[in-house]
């Protein structure tokens, strides 16, 4: 056979398409593996509802009405495991979310988002904290990092958005949209305007915003990488200027070159452990 025989340049290129079913295991893998963010495992039973929703033997809905009745029955007995039931149905709201076209770079959709993800599990879905708090942290041998003042969530919010909306991502190269989205997720992060869910809240309200930018996302990071990528916000907003540690946004960054751009960056928690911190 001579060279032009196996010369495959003439072929047309054929587009692939993933599958539906491979498409709703990766949502229920990312909105699963973010849990871990605060140490959440799903039911046994949701697992089994979302193979059946993967497979289309059950809508959505009726896997949310299936978990109704489930701890209904949980709660019955006195058996309900909470922390199973916030996995469960935060899991399911995102899956829901990740599936409507809806977004919205704004203050108000980050309360709609919180509000939609945790109504089931908090009274105070949607709303901003009205009090300051700090929260221990492996990697900073119990530190904390400095949040935003509650007086002024809002006004903090704001200006982040401000900025952002100022920005042109299609005049941007690669390397410059992944910076550019690290610091704005940062940003948003270190205000943590609510009690809880905070993690949970920017990443949704991140990986929407970058599927409305037109970006492809590779939700496996965030089934396996969710507390990589939590220790890589506390790590890009941590600073102590007593021993002259800086903020570092570098590991965050790694993180999006994974996600946006398929590199195989090394993502190891144990990596962004403030070592100065365990020294003093």
């Amino acid at each position: 056979m001579n060279e032009k025989n196996l010369d495959s340049s003439i072929n047309e290129y054929k587009e692939i398409s993933k599958p539906n079913t491979y498409i709703k295991q990766l949502q229920w893998d990312m909105a699963i593996g973010l849990q871990e963010v605060d140490n959440l495992k799903p039911s046994k039973y949701l697992e089994k509802l979302l193979k059946e929703n993967v497979q289309g033997n059950l809508t959505i809905d009726e896997v949310k009405n299936e978990l109704r009745d489930y701890y209904v029955l949980k709660e019955q007995k006195k058996e309900i495991n909470h922390n199973e039931l916030e996995c469960d149905f935060v899991s399911t709201r995102i899956v829901e979310l990740l599936n409507e076209e809806k977004f919205e770079l704004s203050v108000n959709y980050l309360k709609y988002l919180h509000k939609y993800l945790f109504q089931d599990v908090f009274e105070f879905a949607g709303e901003f904290r009205k009090i300051d708090f700090s929260k221990h942290e492996k990697i900073l041998n119990n530190d904390s990092v400095a949040y935003g003042d509650s007086k002024t969530l809002t006004e903090s919010l704001e200006y982040d958005i401000s900025l952002e909306l100022s920005k042109n991502y299609k005049e941007m190269n690669i390397v410059s949209v992944i910076n550019n989205i690290a610091n704005f997720s940062s940003n948003i992060w270190q205000v943590h305007p609510f009690r809880e869910g905070n993690t949970r809240t920017t990443a949704i309200f991140i990986e929407k915003y970058l599927i409305y930018l037109g970006f492809n996302v590779d939700n496996t990071l965030f089934k396996e990488k969710s507390v990589y990528f939590r220790n890589a916000l506390v790590r890009s907003n941590y600073f102590n200027n007593y021993l002259n540690i800086k903020t570092d946004i570098s590991y965050l960054i790694k993180f999006y070159e994974n996600l946006l751009l398929g590199k195989n960056n090394n993502l190891h928690s144990k990596d962004l452990i403030v070592k100065e911190l365990f020294d003093n």
